[in-house]
């Protein structure tokens, strides 16, 4: 399925900003950026749960926050993208 996940962390201070590079770190292992705190992640249930956890040990819940869209299988025509930085398909094969 495909998960959106999004997040806003806090960083006015050094450990906010270390706490920013770690959350964006784990979402680069696990999906695609498509803007600066917008990840897309083409993942099963169970990868959602682990990464969903390892996040959660990473933010600040007072100061930070994650929002996980679940848009399933069928999210073709549920995203749609205007402007610059066009994506890919996240369920084709990437050839380097």
């Amino acid at each position: 399925m495909l998960v959106l996940i999004t997040y806003d962390v806090n960083t006015e201070t050094a450990v906010g900003k270390t706490r920013l590079r770690k959350v964006a770190k784990q979402c680069v292992n696990y999906g695609q950026r498509v803007q600066n705190s917008v990840f897309e992640c083409n993942m099963d249930a169970a990868k959602c749960r682990q990464v969903k956890a390892i996040l959660e040990g990473i933010i600040d819940k007072d100061k930070d926050s994650l929002r996980f869209y679940y848009l399933g299988e069928h999210y073709k025509n549920k995203v749609e993208h205007i402007g610059a930085k066009p994506g890919f398909d996240v369920t084709e094969p990437l050839i380097f």
